[in-house]
């Protein structure tokens, strides 16, 4: 209700989730084309709907709620602050149920990707392994704030990592040109954000689905992202997935500063043992890279996971979303 009118929620269940042009959307809800795009553009700027230009064609689509149309809330111009503050904390209140639910079976709805220095090294990456070689191969990259420092500030509850880190990532030209917020930026802008982002110690995640046409590459904190919290304080298991790599130190090069543990490794998987230095606990690993930079003495290195340890990827977002539903219907 807070989200849509009667109206436009009648219009929005007319509107697929795989991108349509309004002249097929004005055939299903019997208007004109004329009228259907202008209803259309007018949900698309108040962020409930989303529009692609692809090929030149504007098209239309209504996200699935979470990861979708929930992230663009907080960016409405036509909501007030107390409206927004409201809309945060109906969602904070619903998170624990949706967490429950879509946490509860896989394929995991997003992965982790390492930091952009952890894994030069290794020949046979995935492409979201790499987040360098996700935003060399895209052609369309958006930049946007963090939907989750945004609402945790609202609420009174933020942190002081930067905001302008999350981005679209798409291998289609100029295709977030109608999007109302954010803005479109070049590979090197984007990059300037991700170290930035590892700067800080944030974590990479994305969409668990090969799917290059459009994805997302959030900048994560434990204090404030949904994805983490829902791994560090809730237990849901299918939320986020790690990356195929984790953290090994070598015991004679550690220093045993405790920076890794202390101030990076947001799961904390990092602990000190007897031996007087630092170990990692690969269970507790998601493989994110981000104790890698600040270490003084080079002691950590990111390591692939054995072939029986790391968790295969959908190939298209089409496989990921049946996975899904035969998963959920098992259950």
């Amino acid at each position: 209700r807070w989200v849509f009118s009667p109206e436009e929620a009648k219009i929005a269940l007319d509107v697929p989730f795989a991108p349509e042009s309004a002249d097929t959307i004005a055939q299903r809800i019997g208007k004109s084309p004329e009228e259907t795009a202008a209803i259309l553009d007018r949900m698309t700027r108040s962020e409930q709907l989303m529009c692609f230009n692809i090929g030149g064609v504007p098209m239309y689509c209504l996200p699935v709620y979470y990861p979708g149309f929930h992230d663009c809330q907080q960016f409405r111009k036509d909501k007030t602050v107390e409206q927004l503050t409201e809309y945060a904390r109906l969602f904070n209140e619903y998170f624990p149920s949706l967490l429950k639910t879509a946490g509860s079976f896989g394929p995991s709805l997003t992965r982790v990707v390492p930091v952009s220095t952890a894994v030069e090294a290794e020949l046979r990456v995935h492409r979201l392994d790499d987040v360098r070689r996700m935003v060399e191969e895209a052609k369309s990259i958006h930049l946007m704030e963090c939907v989750c420092r945004k609402e945790k500030a609202l609420l009174g509850q933020g942190c002081n990592h930067s905001l302008e880190v999350c981005m679209m990532l798409s291998n289609q030209e100029n295709i977030y040109t109608k999007w109302p917020h954010g803005r479109d930026v070049s590979a090197q802008e984007a990059m300037d954000a991700i170290i930035q982002a590892e700067k800080e110690g944030l974590v990479h995640t994305t969409y668990n689905a090969d799917d290059s046409s459009s994805t997302f590459l959030c900048a994560c904190c434990p204090c404030c992202s949904i994805f983490l919290s829902a791994v560090v304080k809730h237990k849901a298991p299918h939320i986020v997935t790690r990356s195929n790599f984790e953290a090994r130190i070598d015991g004679e090069l550690c220093s045993t500063c405790g920076t890794c543990a202390d101030e990076r490794c947001p799961m904390k998987a990092i602990i000190f043992v007897e031996e007087d230095h630092y170990r990692v606990q690969p269970e507790r690993c998601i493989g994110c890279g981000v104790c890698i930079s600040t270490c003084p003495t080079g002691a950590i290195q990111m390591v692939r996971r054995s072939e029986s340890d790391q968790e295969s990827i959908p190939a298209s977002v089409q496989e990921w979303a049946a996975q899904r539903a035969g998963q959920r219907w098992s259950k």
